[in-house]
């Protein structure tokens, strides 16, 4: 343990600046080499034998490319959450040295939080799932340039037309016209770019759809168990499956609620304890599915025709499971509104709870696929 070298990497889109930080204690800058394969391999001869070395970097926009290129060289390598790294309070200066000796010292002493690092295949999903998700918001912003230009010239479907139902497109492509010319031009870009957005959207969830058909068992099975609650369909669940990876990986599920970052931020000081607003430093992208979810729940317990249909998939002990989440969220629902809870507070606290409801279903369902051997696209590597 001794000639353990602990390799700090500050990267960026062309550059890496190392540092090294040696079990006897020195801490030192290797300078910067250019972020390619063949400079990150001769960079590897001159610090030793790969097995004597730990390597971390902050995760960040360029992935995990050098992630997978020091594993397949045989080299043990932790990806960092960038806003769990220490920092210490009168430090006004950063700089790529200091940032990758700061990461080679506190990964000696242990300080540091590695990421879920998922393989290729897997992030091919989560790739998709977020090219999805992008496509909604610009579907979203597309409708609202067209909402308001029409807003601001006054042009208001019938009464009892809601916005973006059937009739109201309709009202829209049919009767909205503009006399001048250039406001005719706008009126037209605008509809084709909302017709676009809803075009690509609808694609890429087709596309979703296929790849969930194509998953290994085990990711497919934990998708069509966690479509047995409320409020998580298919798009929710893959979502929620491709960001987190496998949920049984998770201790307890205060974990997962912790990697959403939907618990409470707390301040405490002798004897007094102050509790904020929720941390998000987590994963957005799973709170935000979340949340959206459990918005179901303001309903009183019921199964209708949609959930019913999801549910046929469902082994007994799930829908068990997603019963008691229907009558316990509801139930928790009304009783923080009763306490004077506004409805945003109420709804994050749902989605926290939800949670645990998630990891408890995903918990059983990996247990029963434990006895098949292990697929592509299905590993977890970090905490």
């Amino acid at each position: 343990m001794s000639r353990l070298r602990f390799v700090g990497f500050d990267v960026h889109a062309e550059s890496i600046t190392v540092a090294v930080a040696e079990a006897s204690g020195e801490v030192r800058s290797l300078g910067k080499i250019a972020n390619r394969e063949e400079c990150i391999r001769k960079l590897l001869k001159k610090l030793g034998p790969v097995e004597q070395l730990r390597c971390c970097y902050e995760a960040g926009p360029t992935g995990y490319v050098l992630y997978w290129q020091l594993t397949k060289l045989g080299v043990e390598c932790a990806v960092i959450a960038p806003s769990l790294v220490p920092k210490k309070p009168g430090d006004r200066v950063k700089t790529d040295r200091r940032d990758a000796e700061k990461l080679a010292r506190s990964h000696r002493s242990g300080d540091l939080t590695a990421v879920w690092v998922p393989d290729p295949e897997h992030e091919a999903l989560r790739d998709l799932v977020r090219a999805r998700e992008a496509a909604k918001k610009d579907q979203t912003r597309a409708r609202h340039r067209l909402s308001k230009f029409l807003l601001r010239h006054g042009r208001r479907p019938g009464e009892g037309v809601r916005a973006w139902t059937q009739k109201h497109w309709q009202w829209v492509q049919s009767e909205v016209q503009f006399g001048p010319a250039a406001q005719q031009v706008v009126l037209v870009d605008y509809r084709h770019e909302v017709e676009h957005c809803g075009s690509r959207l609808q694609r890429l969830e087709k596309a979703i759809q296929e790849a969930v058909q194509a998953a290994p068992a085990a990711m497919r099975a934990v998708i069509e168990g966690l479509q047995g609650l409320r409020g998580v369909g298919e798009i929710t669940a893959a979502t929620i499956i491709s960001e987190v990876g496998q949920l049984s990986h998770f201790a307890t599920a205060r974990q997962l609620m912790g990697y959403s970052g939907a618990v409470a931020s707390e301040e405490s000081s002798g004897e007094r304890v102050r509790q904020g607003g929720i941390t998000k430093t987590g994963n957005g992208h799973l709170r935000r599915v979340v949340v959206e979810a459990a918005w179901a729940y303001r309903h009183g317990p019921a199964i209708g025709s949609t959930l019913r249909k999801r549910q046929e998939k469902v082994s007994a002990e799930v829908l068990e499971i997603c019963w008691k989440a229907q009558q316990r969220l509801h139930g928790r629902y009304r009783k923080l509104l009763g306490r004077g809870k506004n409805q945003q507070q109420t709804i994050v606290a749902l989605a926290r709870e939800l949670l645990g409801f998630i990891w408890a279903i995903g918990v059983a369902v990996e247990s029963k696929m434990q006895a098949r051997p292990p697929a592509p696209g299905w590993s977890r590597t970090g905490t």
